[in-house]
Formats: C-alpha cells, structure tokens, sequence
C-alpha cells in the first residue's frame, strides 16, 4: 500500500477546478458552487477556456496557465480529455487528482492512458465516476452533494456517491459531522487500503465507516483493514449478500461458498464491524460521533412503561447485551425518589405518570451504580413526554453522565418529534425502536472485541505434526500425470499425512477383484462400502456410485456390478478408473460434518466448516475463514455452527471429541500452506463422535503449475 501525496488531496491548501463551469446544472457548476460556498480558507482557481471570470474568481484557460501548482485538482469535463489532463497536472508538478468524470471504463483504452501519464509523474488519481471529496475540517466541499457536511471526527469512504450523499444528508439531521468524506469511485489508483492507511494515522479521525461494493487486493486491505482495527473501530456496509454462485463447483465447498460468504470471513478477520442496511450504518455513525467505545456494556435501563422495558430486555439478550445488575445502594436510592409501585429491578421502570424530576432523579442514581456501563433513557408517549426529555437533557453533557453514554429511545412519532429534536441537540444520541436501541448498545462494545480478537490471532498459526513427505509423493504423482482431481483414496492418504483419521482402504481396478479385496476387509470389519474410483467424476453418491453396509465378499462384487451398469447407462463408463473397498465405520451417534477449501480470487485460501452429509446444500449450517486457521479461529469456527449443539451431547449420546474436531480444522489449514497448489477440498462427511473423528469420504482438487511456476487450474466458482 502507499499514501504517497495523499495528503496534497485530504488536507489541500489549494484546489483547481478543471471544467469549472456557470452552465446551469453542470458538474463543473456544481462543484464550484460548493467549493466558493464554504469557508475553504486556500486558494480556489476555476480552469476553463470559457470564461475568464467564475464567481468573483479569476479563471484560466488550461492547467499551464494556473499561476501556482494546487494541491489539490479536480477534473470534471469529458471522459477524452481526462488522459491529457493527468500528463498536464503531472508536469506542473501537480500530485493529488479527483476525477469526477465518468466513462473511463476499465478496459478503456482512456484509463491506460491515464494511468500511465500518472505514473509517469507520480500522480495520485482518486476515481474516475466520482461525487468528489470533502475535508470538512478545512471547509472544502469538492462535491456535487446537494448540502455540505458538518466538521467532525467521523471518516467516511464510499464507493457510491448516493450513499455519501444519503448519509451526509442524515447526518445533518441528526447534528453528526465528519472529519474526511471519500467518493471512491472506481478506485482506478486509490483504492479503500490507500484511504484506510492514512485514516487511521489520522488524530482528527476517531472511527471510519466504508461502503463497499468491491475489494480489489485482498491481502493488501486485510493488512491495512487489520493495523486500522487497532487504533479505531472500522464499521464496513457490503452490499450483494445473497449473491448466487456463478457456477456449479466440483466440490460441496464450492458451491456452498458464495462470494459474500468469503467477503464476512474478511471482515470478520480483520477486526472490520459489519452492518447489514443502511440504517445500521446510521446508528454506528451516532454512537462513535458522540461516544468512545466500551470495553463491556453492562446496561441500565429507566422506563416509564414497563412494557418497553421488557421489549428492549429480549432485544438487548438477542445480541449478546447484559443487563446490569444494580447494586444494593442504588436500589436504596430509587427506593428514595421513585413511587411506592416502581419495579423495585433493571429494567427501572417509573411509572407512566413520570415526568422530568423523576426522570433525573433514577437517571442519576442508575448512572452512579458502578455496574453499569450504558443507561438507556426510554419513554412511551404521554403528555409529558417533552418534560422528560427536558428533565435528561438538564443533566446530561454531551450524551454522557458520570462519563457514561446515555441513550434514549423516545417511543412513538407524532408526541415523540419534538423531544428527539431536544435530545440529539443536546448531544444525546436518540433511536426511535428498543429494536434500534440493543443495536445501539451492542455496537458500543463490538470494537473492543473486533480487537482483541486481532491480538489474539498474532501468532497466526500453531504447527501440528505430519508426515510432509507422504502427502508430496501423492501430490507430485497426480500432478505428474497433469491430473487436477484426487483419487478418493490418495486424497485420504494426503488426509492420512496430516493426522486426520480414515478408514481402511483397498483400491481394485475390476469388479472381479472387488471381492478379493472385500474378503481382507472384513476380516476385520463387519461389513465393507464399494465406491466407484474416477479422477474425474467426484460427486459418486449422485451417479449411483456408492455401496454401503455389505457384508459378504459377494455381495460386495455384486454391488460393483451394480455400479458399471449405472455408469454405462449414463454414458460414463468410460470414466470409470477402478473401485475403492473401505471398511465400514459405524458410529451411530456420530454426527456428520463438513471440513472444505476453497479458493477466492481476492482472498485466497478459505476453509468451510458445518453440518455435513448429503443434505449439506440444503442444511447450508456452514461459516468461513480464511487461512491460516489456529486452534482459536477453529474453536471459534466450531461455535457459529447450528451443529455445535449436537456436537456439545444432547441426552443420552455424549459429546463428541471437541479437541479432535480443532485438531481436524488445523490439519486442513497446515495441509493447504504447505501445498498451495491445492485449490480445492471437501471432506465430507467427517464423522465425529465421543471416539474422535474420521473421514468417510473426501476430494482434493489442485491446480497445475506452468514452466514459470504459475499455478493454474479450476478454482471453484465464487
């Protein structure tokens, strides 16, 4: 990553305006209205043939013509001459671009150009097809938004400039200001990395919210993503979350693993908090605007309505909240001031009649309880619902009491107005749903766990003993015969070399042979599976391809019959390489789980944990992370399963082997960084049960390397 001459662009001293226009709804209009509107102390030049003066400012024809260099340009005329004007402002000297253009498509031949005459003199490009920028701090709005944004501490980087225009637009409302505003654009040069890097330098910068439609470099924003979560929390919207697989895969990882599932594990990795809708993002803009975040958010919550206050109990519960239990002494003092029916417990509820000197008077003693780390303030509507809010606007400062946050929720609309105007203008942050008001909470604390986790995560690996040597002779076999699917059974002996358990296993290339090989096995074993061996067709159950529970050597010659004629009735015979003859396990309290690889194009290595089975398309109970994978992010992995319940014993059956599933999930992840031309891998299902677990089934897929060393070969589709 660099911010090499970004801050000629965040904190200009001067701006030029090519395409400076007084045509009546231009860009160039626009813009420069915005910019001359504001108290922007720098210099402001209009470039434009055109004219020679623009609002009281005397404009030049061309960049050449600017009697000093600016820090700071912004292109907005048409898309032909954007490459000519980058080479221009690049041999003035001219360092930081936004291009507010449109139609520089990313194959056009415009944008090479462009990029090349930047390169050329070091020019940094924000853009092209952007709404501009705004540094609030120093009063420049280099924007077509419709208003200018209120100064502040809050960043904010957006790859849609209706979304920064939206959340400007709300933000006034609700008195929230901004230390720096973005418009990514199409990210042809700065990208969200370059922008996160220099925000989380920046003092005047306590949080930074992003919206993002796209992540160019994977590893270049985790590493960016990571080092900004440990200075201030990072609060992402990604939109495109039932985005559908492109193409079918080859391995259940692969069609399970859509793109937005990889793009959470990302998120998720790098400590970045993320918000499903938009309004979301408006709550975590107010609460790290007006308060710092918590370590632990212990809640204590007067009401005068009882009602409300269990409704914002199960809300708070849903996400994690606790309810703070209050002290003896603050339960005396309540017991001073409140009427003799009050609820006598948290939530404090005091009694619809109440009005402003009840409101401060539980306010302040559920504030002073040393066990409370956030009071919410909540009214459902009366008469007096105005008195209240003045009552907790009386003793509260800039939102906090005792240097704790105060939220309200003021129920209702039409009674409720009135009294959230007076609330936000006295800096205390206001949401109008107990729904929104749990949100409010839990995103207070989420910052602080985002980091701990990163800390947590530093050693990034622990090693688990293998047999290295095993799984490269498999390896380097198929490859050898230029083949990119494993056989079942040298999958299993790769699986075997890591220490991951599989049943005993015979390979035959007749039916003949079959039952040879089945008479070994069960010597014993009380009965064997015949499955059909094929490098080529990998889902074996779906073609008829698997024999379960046979007990005899016949019948188990029988079922690979059975088996040649389902695939020559498809049409697939010839695809048919042998059959493999495995003892059958039988576990029946086992549960039926999933361990998976796959690829993604920006991230890399992924593995997939859950349910497993046949059904697993169907159950999707499944969750991600990207490699490398420790015994940490494994036990975390195993948590956010539906299947953690089952696997945790329920009634008679015990619990399986926790530790051997860890052991399974680091296998995997150590088997992939050794051998990274594996690019794809099921095993499925992985039986686990009191006795540890083992892998029935499994499929590795490896992409091929070319003369340069360059892996190649099907990744999964994403």
């Amino acid at each position: 990553m660099t911010v090499r001459n970004l801050d000629h662009a965040l904190a200009p001293r001067s701006v030029a305006l090519i395409g400076a226009s007084e045509r009546p709804g231009s860009l160039g209009t626009l813009v420069l209205g915005n910019i001359v509107s504001g108290w922007f102390a720098g210099a402001i030049y209009p470039v434009n043939p055109k004219y020679t003066v623009l609002r009281g400012l005397a404009c030049v024809a061309g960049v050449a013509d600017l009697p000093t260099v600016a820090d700071l340009y912004v292109i907005a005329t048409p898309a032909q001459t954007v490459p000519g004007l980058i080479a221009e402002i690049g041999a003035a000297g001219g360092r930081a671009v936004v291009i507010i253009t449109a139609g520089i498509g990313s194959q056009d031949q415009l944008r090479q150009r462009m990029l090349a005459a930047a390169a050329q003199y070091g020019v940094r490009i924000i853009g092209p097809n952007t709404i501009g920028l705004l540094a609030p701090l120093v009063g420049l709005n280099a924007s077509f938004t419709h208003i200018p944004a209120r100064q502040g501490s809050l960043a904010l980087l957006s790859q849609s400039g209706a979304i920064i225009s939206t959340i400007i637009d709300w933000a006034e409302a609700e008195g929230i200001g901004f230390s720096q505003i973005v418009s990514l654009g199409d990210m042809a040069d700065v990208d969200v990395s370059d922008l996160l890097a220099i925000l989380a330098d920046d003092p005047k910068t306590s949080a930074i919210l992003m919206y993002l439609e796209s992540i160019p470099d994977g590893p270049k924003f985790m590493a960016t993503a990571q080092e900004a979560v440990r200075r201030k929390p990072v609060i992402a919207i990604k939109p495109g979350r039932h985005e559908a697989a492109a193409q079918a895969a080859q391995t259940h990882t692969g069609a399970l693993a859509g793109a937005d599932g990889v793009v959470d594990a990302a998120l998720r990795r790098a400590g970045v908090v993320r918000v499903k809708h938009l309004e979301d993002m408006f709550t975590a803009a107010e609460i790290h605007a007006r308060f710092k975040p918590l370590a632990r958010g212990r809640v204590g919550i007067v009401t005068n309505g009882g009602g409300a206050g269990v409704l914002v109990v199960d809300e708070l519960l849903d996400r994690g909240c606790i309810i703070a239990e209050l002290a003896p002494a603050t339960l005396a003092a309540l017991e001073g001031v409140l009427p003799d029916n009050w609820s006598r417990s948290n939530p404090v509820d005091i009694i619809g009649d109440a009005g402003a000197a009840r409101y401060v008077a539980a306010l302040l003693a559920v504030a002073d309880d040393p066990g409370v780390d956030v009071v919410l303030v909540m009214n459902c509507p009366t008469a007096l619902a105005a008195d209240a809010a003045q009552g907790v606007v009386s003793v509260v400062e800039n939102g906090l009491i005792n240097g704790k946050p105060v939220l309200a929720t003021w129920l209702g609309q039409h009674a409720a107005a009135a009294a959230r105007d007076m609330l936000n203008a006295a800096g205390v942050a206001s949401v109008d749903t107990p729904s929104k008001a749990a949100d409010a909470v839990e995103m207070l604390t989420l910052w602080h766990g985002a980091r701990a986790r990163l800390q947590r995560d530093a050693n990034k690996h622990e090693v688990v003993t293998v047999d290295r040597a095993a799984a490269t002779l498999v390896l380097a076999e198929v490859a050898r015969q230029s083949r990119t699917m494993l056989t079942e059974p040298e999958a299993k002996t790769v699986l075997a070399a890591y220490g991951i358990a599989v049943p005993r296993t015979l390979t035959v290339d007749s039916v003949e042979a079959v039952g040879a090989a089945a008479t070994d096995l069960l010597a014993g074993s009380a009965a064997v599976a015949v499955k059909m061996l094929s490098a080529t067709l990998t889902h074996k159950s779906d073609l008829g391809g698997v024999v379960l529970n046979l007990a005899s050597a016949e019948a188990a010659q029988a079922a690979a019959q059975a088996i040649t004629d389902r695939l020559a009735a498809r049409g697939v015979f010839d695809q048919l390489d042998g059959f493999s003859v495995q003892q059958m396990i039988i576990r029946p309290s086992a549960e039926e789980l999933l361990v998976g690889i796959t690829t993604d194009p920006v991230f890399g290595p992924v593995m997939m944990f859950g349910a497993g089975g046949v059904s697993v398309e169907v159950v999707r109970d499944t969750t991600m992370e990207l490699l490398p994978v420790d015994a940490g992010l494994a036990e975390d992995m195993i948590g956010r399963t539906r299947v953690s319940a089952l696997l945790a014993g329920y009634r008679n059956r015990p619990a399986a082997d926790h530790q051997a599933i860890v052991l399974a999930l680091m296998a995997v992840s150590q088997l992939v960084i050794d051998f990274p031309q594996i690019v794809a891998m099921d095993i499925n299902p992985l039986l686990a049960d009191a006795q540890g677990v083992v892998a029935l089934d499994a499929r590795i897929e490896i992409g091929l390397q070319d003369e340069a060393g360059a892996t190649s070969g099907r990744a999964p589709a994403l």
